[in-house]
């Protein structure tokens, strides 16, 4: 059986130990050296660069969020372990890990550390398909007879590098396509390198709950139920014509998902269609003043992706979904395209303020699409707004000024709600 050492990266037949550096971080597969569709993904990421970027963090519980009003964007391990997740209020994190650091994040840094990580995948191979600014597919296929190695020697040797260089982590998922590779990467974590090989993909997800299936959220999974669908298992059972007639073209992507098909390719050159963010509450919420925090937390992120991308959008959109599951999306086009938080929101609040008090709600997102270059972007005004082109001008200040000290050398109230 092919086997590999993540440490010194010596290929050799299986066994326990490597015999060229001793170490017991063996990986071992049939298929190991076959396959070559990868997901890489980043472990706690924000976290990680704040924990590189001030040692006096690294054994110590990390939230990355908004301060002791906001809520968790993201948190290390450690806090994980105490019941912190993503999303979470702040105050009932603080609950659950009271000796907790908190830290606003810097996006800035995410961004750099993000281009660092994407420069050493580009060494690999030109077929990069980024998810988000830390984590990315790779097709790595045609590549050995370039590298002298197999795939998967590169792909620990890429994490070997991000950890040696950089000081960050990643995890990796091999397979025969996206959906198994994506599935793998998150099997093992943190510093993981998991392979779901052709012959054994029926049998790996038979077990397995449909909600692994990147998409299906807590609505699907709940109509699923309805249906008697719980695991891989039970969608097997189902025609395909009866899945599609019952989920439409989700029944239909299903019923090859239920098979470990995916002829999705590693798409490069993808253009991005548009730039959101979006949370699901750990528990619903109905305040007004909260929601509106949120908002704004989610308005201030999609803008700050589209400055560091060089983007701008023309439509902005409100997700909202309540606490019975019920969807609502609202979208509306704006004059000319923008990247300014301040007008994000507001348009986002109008949205909003449509829909009514009819919550609580359960996730809430906002996002821009309909993407332009940013140098087309907030060159118009708003005539309804004759003051928008100044709170535009004051936030790009802002922006400078962040950039120079922090973060949070300047903060709008509205983020502490």
């Amino acid at each position: 059986m092919p086997a590999l050492c993540r440490d010194c990266l010596h290929e050799f037949d299986h066994g326990t130990r490597c015999p060229m550096c001793r170490s017991p971080r063996v990986l071992a597969h049939d298929e190991l050296f076959d396959l070559s569709i990868a997901h890489m993904d980043c472990d706690a990421f924000y976290a990680s660069v704040e924990k590189r970027d001030n040692p006096e963090l690294s054994d110590k519980p990390l939230i990355i969020g908004g301060g002791r009003r906001g809520v968790v964007s993201t948190a290390c391990y450690v806090a994980r372990i105490r019941g912190v997740r993503s999303a979470m209020p702040m105050f009932q994190a603080l609950k659950l890990c009271p000796d907790a650091v908190i830290v606003k994040p810097r996006m800035d840094a995410y961004v750099d550390a993000s281009r660092a990580i994407r420069a050493i995948m580009e060494e690999l191979t030109p077929s990069i398909e980024p998810l988000s600014l830390d984590e990315a597919f790779l097709d790595l296929t045609g590549t050995a007879r370039l590298h002298g190695h197999p795939p998967a020697v590169m792909l620990a040797r890429l994490v070997k590098r991000m950890q040696n260089e950089l000081g960050l982590s990643g995890s990796i998922g091999l397979s025969h396509n996206k959906f198994l590779a994506k599935i793998a990467s998150d099997l093992d974590k943190p510093r993981g390198f998991s392979v779901i090989g052709k012959a054994e993909t029926e049998a790996f997800l038979r077990p397995k709950s449909v909600r692994m299936i990147w998409g299906v959220g807590m609505a699907m999974q709940g109509a699923l139920e309805t249906a008697g669908i719980r695991t891989f298992e039970d969608l097997l059972r189902w025609d395909q014509d009866d899945l599609t007639h019952r989920f439409g073209s989700m029944g239909n992507r299903l019923w090859h998902l239920a098979r470990g098909q995916d002829q999705r390719r590693v798409s490069a050159h993808a253009p991005m269609k548009s730039i959101s963010n979006e949370t699901t509450f750990h528990e619903d919420i109905s305040d007004p003043d909260l929601l509106d925090g949120h908002l704004w937390r989610m308005c201030e992120k999609v803008s700050d992706r589209a400055k560091a991308k060089a983007l701008a959008g023309r439509v902005v959109t409100l997700k909202l979904k309540r606490s019975n599951f019920t969807l609502v999306t609202k979208r509306t086009s704006l004059s000319d395209p923008t990247q300014i938080a301040d007008r994000i929101y507001r348009t986002a609040r109008g949205l909003f303020d449509q829909v009514g008090d009819n919550g609580p709600y359960r996730l809430l997102g906002a996002g821009i699409s309909d993407l332009r270059a940013a140098d087309s972007a907030d060159v118009s005004g708003d005539l309804l707004d004759p003051n928008g082109v100044k709170r535009a001008l004051a936030e790009r200040a802002t922006d400078s000024i962040r950039e120079r000290f922090g973060p949070g050398s300047i903060l709008k109230g509205r983020a502490l709600r």
